[in-house]
């Protein structure tokens, strides 16, 4: 995890200030809330219910009003999660459980409705409390629509929590792999791909990078209309910095996700991300899961059972999730495969940037589109070495594609959700 107290000055909390945190957030609560001196008078039964139905159009409008990380009490998270009652439980995972609560100006004077997701630490270690503070420095000072929001956090004690905002669909994870769930449509899957790719270009080119280091279908999070946020920061890194190639860290992470240089040598860089990114994608395009114990022993890595028919036309379409029973572009899904291939590459050199792959997705996002072959870089398409022949092409990638430029995309059946006049008109519902 590295030492969190080596975060630039402008973190929103290190370990020197953990000790303050309890004071601080005492008179900023006080002073911004007067009826908190007389809490234990309030009844629980005072504030919202977090299950009261809203129009998510507001929720989503309140959102946008947090700018600032807000330091709450334990009080007030025990309050709107009904002193974390199991059956506020949203779900479990290394870090803790996640409740959900609702906040609002019963909470304290100022505060927008919003429902929120609040996330209690795992008191047990040293490890827990640096992945708090971690989640608490990243997500306090990057905004972004394809990340998750942190509205806020509680320092109280050996208490750590840190408060989301709530996200209505739950966890990609849960919708490709879910056995009662309805599958998810081609264009909602191409839709979540490319909102997950934003979040990590976002990183990548922050002004001092960041790496995610755990990109998994549990950690992207879908709204209300299915856009993807990436979740879970406890084990983002800072990225290299100067004449530095990569981060040396002890390795962590999820296997399946991992990139194998990582794996092998503890070397992080950005394009370790990439990797992950490819496996996410690959198990949206096949429905199944990273890694399945309960498949044939050959079809268990979904990596070393997909990839080499990722570049082979013939076999590539076999491998498309069945329940998506053909209603998909042919062509769209030949480049989907093909993006997916380069990012899995075992030489990280090979792998595109996140930049590069949000070109490449953008184009494919109206469901029913066929893909020209000026949307994509050259190295994907025609010519010697082009995905056609088999090849395998020297995949040089750069910020900018030169020839992408005009009309990308055309409907098959134009409709009024899909407009024949590029993909930005192009909506998944």
């Amino acid at each position: 995890m590295g030492n969190c107290g080596t975060r630039e000055e402008s973190a929103v909390v290190s370990n020197a200030q953990v000790q303050q945190l309890n004071t601080l957030s005492s008179v900023s609560t006080k002073a911004g809330n007067p009826s908190s001196e007389k809490k234990h008078s309030r009844s629980v039964s005072d504030l919202s219910d977090p299950y009261t139905p809203r129009k998510l159009e507001d929720a989503s409008k309140n959102a946008l009003l947090y700018t600032h990380v807000i330091a709450f009490t334990l009080y007030e998270l025990e309050t709107i999660t009904k002193s974390f009652r199991s059956d506020y439980i949203l779900g479990q995972g290394g870090f803790g459980t996640v409740y959900k609560g609702y906040i609002d100006e019963n909470v304290r004077v100022g505060l927008k409705s919003l429902p929120v997701a609040v996330k209690v630490l795992n008191k047990e270690g040293l490890q827990g409390h640096r992945e708090w503070l971690t989640e608490v420095n990243f997500l306090g000072q990057l905004r972004h629509p394809n990340l998750v929001k942190l509205i806020g956090y509680c320092c109280e004690d050996d208490h750590r929590l840190l408060v989301y905002e709530f996200m209505f669909r739950g966890s990609l994870e849960n919708h490709l792999f879910r056995k009662a769930t309805i599958p998810l449509s081609w264009g909602t899957r191409l839709m979540i791909a490319l909102g997950a790719a934003k979040g990590l270009a976002f990183l990548h080119n922050a002004e001092r990078p960041v790496i995610y280091r755990d990109f998994k279908t549990s950690n992207i999070l879908l709204d209300s209309d299915y856009t993807a946020k990436l979740s879970d920061f406890g084990l983002a890194k800072a990225g290299p910095q100067g004449d530095e190639t990569h981060v040396s860290t002890r390795v962590m992470g999820t296997y399946g996700y991992a990139a194998p240089e990582y794996v092998m040598t503890g070397h992080l860089t950005a394009r370790s991300d990439v990797y992950s990114f490819g496996v996410v994608l690959l198990e949206l395009l096949t429905g199944r899961k990273s890694v399945d114990k309960t498949r044939p022993s050959k079809e268990q890595s979904l990596v070393d059972w997909a990839r080499p028919k990722l570049n082979d036309k013939r076999k590539l379409l076999q491998i498309i999730d069945p329940r998506l029973e053909n209603q998909y572009s042919v062509r769209a899904a030949q480049k989907a495969c093909s993006l997916a291939y380069y990012c899995l590459s075992q030489n990280p050199k090979a792998r595109p940037l996140m930049s590069d792959v949000v070109e490449t997705l953008e184009p494919l996002q109206c469901s029913n589109c066929e893909v020209s072959s000026s949307s994509m870089p050259s190295t994907f398409t025609g010519g010697r070495g082009s995905y056609a022949t088999g090849g395998i092409p020297n995949y040089r990638m750069h910020r900018r594609f030169p020839n992408n430029v005009g009309p990308v995309a055309s409907c098959r059946s134009p409709g009024p959700n899909c407009s024949p006049g590029g993909p930005a008109a192009c909506r998944v519902r």
